[in-house]
This record gives C-alpha cells, structure tokens and sequence, in this order.
C-alpha cells in the first residue's frame, strides 16, 4: 500500500480502476508556477507534495502530482472563479493545448520524477456554449476548467498520447515509475 499525496477525487478513481491499494492525504504545500518551464514547474510541485507527505509518514511510499494546461505560453492551474474558468476555456477553445503532469514517487529516502505531455485539440466554442458549460459546475477544480471524462468529452476533437493524463494522473507512466522505484501498487496477495 502507497499514499497519494493528492486530493483530487479523479486520480484516485484512476488508481481505484487499476486496482491501486492506496490511501490518499492532502499536504499544505505552496505551489508553484513558471510560465517559462512549465514542464519542470509541475515536477517541482508534485515532488513538493510527495516529500511533505513522506516526511508526515516515514517509511510509506508516496505518490505525488501535479497537472497543468498549456496554451500559447500560458500556464493554467485550477481556476479559481466562474469568471476565471471562462476566460480560460475562452483562451482553449478552437486551439490545441497541452496537457502536462508531473509526477514523483518519495520511498527510502529515494525521490522518482517523471512527467507525461498528451496534445488536445479542443473544439470552437461561442461564448454562451462556454457559459453553459461553466455553469453546469463542472470546471471548477480542474486544470484548464474542464474535465475530459465529463461533459467537456463533447469538445474534444483529437488527443495524442495519454487519455488518464489529461484526467489528471498518467497511469502508464506512474506505473513506470512505481517499477524504477520498487514500489508495489496494489497489494501483492490481493489475487485470491
């Protein structure tokens, strides 16, 4: 069993449908941004967030992640209003972006890094689809204000790379890592 240093209710439905044995723990941590290197920015953060945990909890190994979506040089977190997730769907709309997660296993005093890179291409939109769409609640609490495996699947006119990414937790490369990491992500006696 690992922690999830994670409070998102979609990475630990991701983990939940591969059979990941898990707990999840939300750390306090300041994260950050840098619309330069958005790459490295949601590395740092994920690691951020797996270190707190592990330092809470030694000798547990823990999981730790962050996503962002990047368009035009633009980095987008989680927006924090209505009026914040309409100028960023306003900003995606009719363009391709980027769907960037970091992610870092802590175990043994040993830190893993990784990150995964998916490309959509999201639909033109009016101003009032995008109204609509926010007021449905559905972007709040997601990168990029919208959710792939939700009402926003309607938007999506081409992906390339991981689908789980853009949900928010790349599952093919957190097993990955799990495996450089030694880390066993489901409980090996769990087969009966």
């Amino acid at each position: 069993m690992f922690i999830l240093a994670s409070a998102s209710p979609r990475r630990r439905a991701l983990l939940r449908q591969i059979g990941a044995k898990f707990v999840s723990i939300t750390p306090a941590v300041d994260e950050v941004k840098d619309e330069e290197r958005p790459r490295d920015a949601v590395v740092y953060n994920a690691l951020i967030k797996a270190r707190k945990v592990a330092a809470e909890y030694p000798g547990h190994a823990v999981l730790g992640a962050d996503t962002a979506v990047v368009v035009n040089g633009q980095s987008f977190g989680k927006p924090r209003d209505a009026a914040e997730a309409r100028r960023m769907l306003s900003a995606i709309e009719g363009r391709q972006h980027t769907v960037l997660t970091g992610i870092a296993w802590v175990t043994d005093g040993c830190e893993y890094t990784d990150a995964a890179e998916t490309t959509v291409r999201f639909a033109p939109l009016t101003q009032d689809e995008i109204a609509a769409y926010v007021a449905t609640g559905e972007p709040m609490g997601k990168a990029g204000a919208y959710a792939i495996q939700g009402r926003a699947a309607i938007y999506i006119e081409e992906l390339h790379g991981s689908f789980s990414n853009v949900v928010g937790l790349p599952l093919h490369a957190v097993a990955a890592l799990a495996r450089r990491a030694g880390v066993a992500m489901e409980d090996a006696d769990e087969s009966a």
